[in-house]
C-alpha cells in the first residue's frame, strides 16, 4: 500500500472520499503544527536533517531518506493494509467478524484507550525539546530528531481515528492531547513516567530503550483488537517503533564500550578516576537503569485489574503476540502466578488470568529487557570488563500496584523504611550523579565528532560515509 504524499495530509485511507473528515482533520493541523512549534526540539526548525519518510507500509523498502526542514515533515495516517475476513482472536467475541466501526456499546472504553496511547505520543517530544542543545554528535542528534517526527506521526495516527470513529467526542479529544504538557502542574500528561524530565542524552537512551519498549508492548497488544482500524494503525506504529528501540540499545552500548575502552587505557574500574576522563562509570549507568526501568513498569499499572480484564474480553486489547499463545484466547479457566509482598517476604499467589493480564504484559516486557541488558554485558565482556548490569527486581522502587507502599532492594529483599532510606543513594541517582553526567553533556556538532562520553556507531546511518553531515544548520 502506497502513501499519497499529493494530498495536503499525506494518507493511504483514501481521506479524499471523507470530505468532513478531510475537512476536520485539516482543521487540526495548523493545529498541530502549532504545538510543534512550541513545544518540539527548540531552534530546530530551519535545520535540514537527513530523516526517513514512509513511502509504503509494506514489509519491503518502506522508507526514503533525504534532508528535510523538521516542520515540512508530511506526517500523515498510514495504516497496514486489512486482512480478509479478518476475526476478533480473543475474548468473548472470539470468532467474530473483526469490526470496521466501533461497537456502541464499548464506545467510551475504546476512545479512552486510544486516548491515552495518543496522549504518550505528543508528551515525550515534550520531555526532549532541550535535548538537541546537548547532542553527543550529529549521528545522535539526527536519530533524536527521527524519534521527534515519528513520535509526531503517532500523535496523527491516534487522532485519525479519534475523527473518524468518534464524532464530536474525538475532535474535543484531539483539541485536549494538543493541550497538555509534560510537567505541567496544572494540565499534565495522563501517564506519570511522560510527566518526568529527559534532562541528559542518557537518559533519553534509557527512555528509548525502556519506556518506549513498553510503547512496543503496548502497541503490539493492541494490534491483536478487534477494532480493525486501531489494529492496522499500531502494527504501523510498530515498525517504526523498532527504530527507536534501537537508538537506545545502541546508545547505551556505545556510552558503555567508551567507559570500558576508558578503563582498560587506565587499568582504574575506580569511578572518580573515570569521571574526570570524561566518562560515565557504570555503576552511575546502573542507577539510572534502576530508575527508568521502575519508572517504566509502573506505566503497565497494577498486577491485578478489573480494567485490563474488560479490555480483554471486550476485544479491545489483547496480549503480546496472542494469536501466538497455545490456549483458548478467553482465559474464563486460567491462571497466573502474581509475585505480592507478605511481611517481610515476597510470596506468589494465583490469580485469574484475566484479572492478570497486566501483570503477564509487564512479564513479557521484563523478558526482552532482560535480552538488550545480556547484550550490553556480552559487549562489556569482549571489551574485557567484569562488571554487569543487571535489571533490578520488579517489586523495586514501585509507586502503582501491589509493591507501592513497599520498600525492596534491587535484589528483591523486602526493606524497612530506615534500611531503605539508608542504601537507596546506592541504587537510584543522587544530585552528584546527576551533576557529573550533566557535566560531561557537551555539545558536539563537527560531521564525524563525538562527545567524551560516547563511542561511535558501528554503521552509519543507511550505510554512510564516516563524517557524514547528518544535519545542516543555517
Amino acid at each position: 500500500m502506497a502513501i499519497n504524499y499529493a494530498d495536503k495530509i499525506p494518507n493511504n485511507v483514501d481521506l479524499g472520499e471523507n470530505k468532513q473528515l478531510q475537512r476536520a482533520l485539516e482543521h487540526w493541523q495548523p493545529k498541530y503544527l502549532d504545538w510543534w512549534r512550541e513545544m518540539g526540539p527548540v531552534d530546530s526548525t530551519n535545520y535540514d536533517v537527513y530523516l526517513r519518510t514512509a513511502v509504503s507500509v509494506d514489509a519491503k523498502g518502506w522508507a526514503e531518506f533525504g534532508y528535510v526542514k523538521m516542520p515540512d515533515y508530511r506526517w500523515g495516517i498510514f495504516l497496514t493494509p486489512p486482512e480478509r475476513e479478518r476475526l476478533v482472536p480473543f475474548g468473548s467475541h472470539k470468532g467474530e467478524a473483526a469490526w470496521n466501526e466501533v461497537p456502541g456499546e464499548y464506545r467510551s472504553t475504546l476512545r479512552r484507550i486510544i486516548v491515552t496511547q495518543g496522549d504518550t505520543e505528543p508528551a515525550s517530544v515534550e520531555q526532549q525539546r532541550h535535548l538537541g542543545q546537548t547532542c553527543p554528535s550529529l549521528y545522535d542528534l539526527r536519530n533524536l530528531y527521527q524519534v521527534n517526527v515519528e513520535e509526531g506521526r503517532h500523535l496523527w495516527a491516534m487522532v485519525y481515528l479519534l475523527h473518524a470513529y468518534f464524532g464530536r467526542d474525538g475532535r474535543e479529544e484531539g483539541e485536549a492531547l494538543l493541550e497538555r504538557r509534560s510537567g505541567d502542574e496544572d494540565k499534565p500528561r495522563i501517564l506519570g513516567a511522560f510527566n518526568e524530565k529527559t534532562p541528559d542524552w542518557l537518559s533519553f537512551f534509557m527512555f528509548t530503550f525502556l519506556t518506549d519498549r513498553d510503547g512496543k508492548y503496548q502497541l503490539a497488544a493492541l494490534a491483536e483488537s478487534g477494532f480493525d482500524p486501531l489494529a492496522r494503525s499500531t502494527r504501523f506504529m510498530l515498525t517504526e517503533e523498532a527504530h527507536h528501540l534501537f537508538v537506545g540499545e545502541t546508545g547505551i552500548g556505545r556510552i558503555l564500550q567508551r567507559t570500558a575502552e576508558v578503563m582498560n587505557e587506565q587499568k582504574t574500574d575506580d569511578p572518580e578516576k573515570l569521571r574526570r576522563f570524561g566518562v560515565i562509570d557504570i555503576p552511575t549507568i546502573q542507577k539510572y537503569l534502576n530508575f527508568h526501568f521502575s519508572v517504566t513498569l509502573d506505566l503497565y499499572g497494577s498486577e491485578v485489574s478489573s480494567n485490563a480484564s474488560n479490555f480483554f474480553q471486550m476485544g479491545l486489547k489483547g496480549r503480546f503476540e496472542e494469536e501466538k499463545l497455545k490456549d483458548d484466547h478467553r482465559l474464563n479457566d486460567s491462571e497466573y502466578p502474581i509475585l505480592e509482598p507478605v511481611g517481610e517476604r515476597l510470596v506468589e499467589k494465583h490469580h485469574p488470568a484475566l484479572l492478570a493480564l497486566n501483570e503477564r504484559l509487564r512479564d513479557d516486557y521484563i523478558k526482552d529487557c532482560q535480552a538488550g541488558v545480556d547484550r550490553w554485558n556480552k559487549s562489556l565482556e569482549k571489551l574485557g570488563v567484569q562488571t554487569k548490569l543487571t535489571l533490578p527486581h520488579k517489586a523495586f522502587h514501585r509507586k502503582i500496584g501491589v509493591f507501592a507502599e513497599s520498600h525492596i532492594s534491587p535484589e528483591g529483599k523486602v526493606l524497612s523504611e530506615s534500611d531503605w532510606t539508608r542504601h537507596s543513594g546506592d541504587w537510584l541517582p543522587g544530585k552528584g550523579d546527576h551533576e557529573h553526567v550533566q557535566s560531561v553533556m557537551k555539545r558536539e556538532v563537527e560531521p564525524g565528532k563525538y562527545a567524551s562520553y560516547i563511542a561511535p556507531p558501528a554503521r552509519e546511518i543507511n550505510n554512510q560515509a564516516r563524517g557524514f553531515e547528518y544535519v545542516k544548520f543555517h
